[in-house]
């Protein structure tokens, strides 16, 4: 049965709202049968159900998230949800445009040249990575808890040349960058003052000091980003984001039937409180970006922990949640969070991973009154967001990642034969779109893999839709183990477990878990004269070397033999059946 949506006027109010609905022709979001149909091709390529834009702002990404700023100068912009330390938007604005100035003046970098950021959720964030890319510098972000090996790698592979990091985590920049080639200095916020060698240069002094200066605008084309994904397979790869893919992301999910945000006025100003890390493509252009564009307050936790995180809620009281799985499944079931803990909520957005209908209905009778939940799909690839489910979702819908969001198309296509695939049938998703990254840094093969000749981006991800276009996310193709909605590589933890002497082979597999999703085991073969080898061994020698959610929190199980296909590709949903048959205890 079709269904009719007309945008309502109620969501057009305010000057924000309305300028952005200009840019969209006004017209009924869902089709009637024949319509629908007709928007799917003969090779059942499926269309955005929501009205293209009439034309996208072609501005690089500081010109877009800035563009309204001076309407909201004195509110705060960013809060430290720890030390409460915090900026208002016209500081923010100020102190973006001396770091960028600092960075191509003081500092000596160059347009097109990489900074490399190893910080937690600070509110300096927002300067540090505005800064840079406002001078045109391209930005990798790093997990905070890498070890110095995960840094090393990364920071070279994407010809990192400054860092910008805190005192307690200097000294792991003090290891790794002299082994960088062509590495200048190491940016510090909350050092007072220059290192006499100026190998480690003051945040705060480079503010004082940065002298006024013209900046040329980087271009729409120009990379902003490197983030790092290991994609479909494999070691992560730098991801080339521009200013176009996150500026284009921006505005396909800024569209008013999409959008849950509400823009800040003299009256009003929405919080947001964000755990998810910024060093995530989800964390910076779907939380950070999409707050600061509407001057909402944004209100970071360096570091979760039960108690702090439930403390910021009380003392906050953000209207809007950011959340993946594992932190709705802690809010839903933990026992000290009440309702009276989520009274201020008024909107949660879910992402790196679908929450499943039972867990969103589980936190909806904690919270014991009408909320606005939507969740959505995306991949470091595409900026993130590829998939979102719009304002007001029936009932039947949840559980859903959403339907297609604006220019973008995207077919389901048979895993064996490749032919495209009608609804409710699950085949592997592919996707294409504005949003789509350039490719991997220095790896065209891997690009290759991954986009073909016609623009399509093979997720490794099965899936299906259903009548109404609605898309399910029902498994992966790929390797990538999810923790928390962190990406965890098998091929990195089994060259790890590979080095151990007793070890003749490896494969490591997700095991599901209730509060994590996914946990890392490996399945080990010993050599015949390392019978003697143990499970504690070999998580004692994975543990120091990678970050924590990496470490083999599954498991590890001695087997005879790896199963593998004729060309020698491990077999791993055997062994995903042969973990579940021993789940984690």
């Amino acid at each position: 049965m079709a269904r009719i949506a007309v945008l309502r006027s109620a969501l057009l109010n305010g000057g924000r709202r309305r300028e952005l609905a200009s840019c969209w022709r006004q017209h009924k979001r869902h089709q009637n049968t024949a319509a629908k149909s007709a928007a799917i091709k003969s090779d059942r390529i499926l269309e955005s159900p929501f009205p293209a834009q009439a034309q996208f702002s072609e501005l690089n990404l500081t010109d877009f998230v800035w563009k309204d700023v001076n309407q909201w100068l004195s509110k705060p912009a960013v809060t430290c949800g720890s030390s409460g330390r915090s900026y208002t938007y016209g500081e923010t604005r100020a102190f973006c445009r001396r770091f960028a100035n600092a960075l191509l003046g003081e500092v000596g970098l160059r347009q097109g040249e990489v900074l490399g950021l190893l910080l937690p959720n600070i509110p300096e964030y927002a300067i540090a990575i505005h800064g840079a890319v406002e001078a045109g510098i391209v930005v990798t972000f790093a997990n905070p808890l890498y070890t110095p090996e995960e840094i090393r790698r990364q920071f070279t592979n994407a010809g990192v040349r400054v860092s910008v990091t805190i005192p307690q985590l200097l000294p792991i920049m003090t290891e790794v960058g002299p082994t960088l080639p062509d590495y200048k200095c190491t940016i510090v916020i909350g050092e007072d003052a220059h290192s006499a060698d100026r190998t480690v240069l003051s945040f705060r002094q480079l503010l004082i000091e940065s002298l006024p200066a013209d900046i040329p605008r980087a271009s729409p084309d120009d990379v902003a980003l490197l983030p790092y994904s290991s994609g479909t397979t494999g070691l992560p790869k730098g991801v080339k984001l521009s200013h176009r893919n996150l500026v284009f992301n921006l505005q396909q999910v800024l569209h008013p039937d999409i959008v849950l945000h509400v823009p800040t006025t003299e009256e009003t100003q929405e919080v947001v409180l964000s755990v998810l890390p910024f060093f995530h493509i989800y964390g910076f252009n779907g939380i950070l970006n999409t707050s600061l564009f509407y001057g909402l307050h944004v209100v970071s936790i360096p570091k979760f922990t039960p108690e702090d995180y439930i403390a910021c809620v009380a003392k906050f009281k953000p209207t809007i949640l950011f959340v993946v799985p594992s932190l709705l499944l802690f809010l839903a079931s933990h026992p000290t969070v009440t309702k009276e803990h989520l009274s201020s909520i008024e909107k949660v957005i879910c992402g790196a991973a679908p929450a499943t209908k039972n867990l969103i209905d589980k936190f909806k009778a904690k919270v014991d009154r009408d909320i606005q939940f939507s969740q959505g799909y995306g991949m470091t690839e595409t900026s993130p967001v590829t998939l979102f489910v719009p304002r007001d979702v029936p009932l039947s819908k949840m559980g859903s990642c959403g339907q297609l969001i604006p220019h973008t198309q995207a077919k389901v296509v048979d895993l064996t034969t490749g032919q495209s695939l009608g609804s409710h049938q699950s085949g592997e998703l592919w996707v294409r779109g504005p949003q789509v990254m350039q490719g991997y840094l220095n790896n065209d093969e891997a690009t290759q893999e991954t986009i073909d000749s016609e623009g399509w981006l093979h997720t490794g991800d099965v899936a299906y839709y259903d009548d109404d276009e609605y898309f399910y996310i029902v498994d992966r193709t790929k390797e990538l183990i999810k923790v928390k909605g962190n990406q965890v590589s098998p091929t990195e933890l089994e060259s790890i477990v590979l080095q151990i002497p007793g070890v003749a082979d490896v494969a490591v597999v997700g095991i599901p878990d209730a509060l994590a999703g996914e946990l890392p085991r490996a399945f080990v073969v010993r050599h015949p004269d390392a019978q003697n080898l143990t499970e504690d061994q070999v998580q004692q020698y994975v543990e120091p070397k990678v970050a924590s959610y990496k470490k083999l929190a599954g498991g590890v199980k001695f087997i005879d033999i790896i199963p593998r296909n004729p060309a020698g590709k491990v077999l791993r949903n055997e062994l995903k059946v042969l973990g579940e048959k021993s789940p984690i205890q």
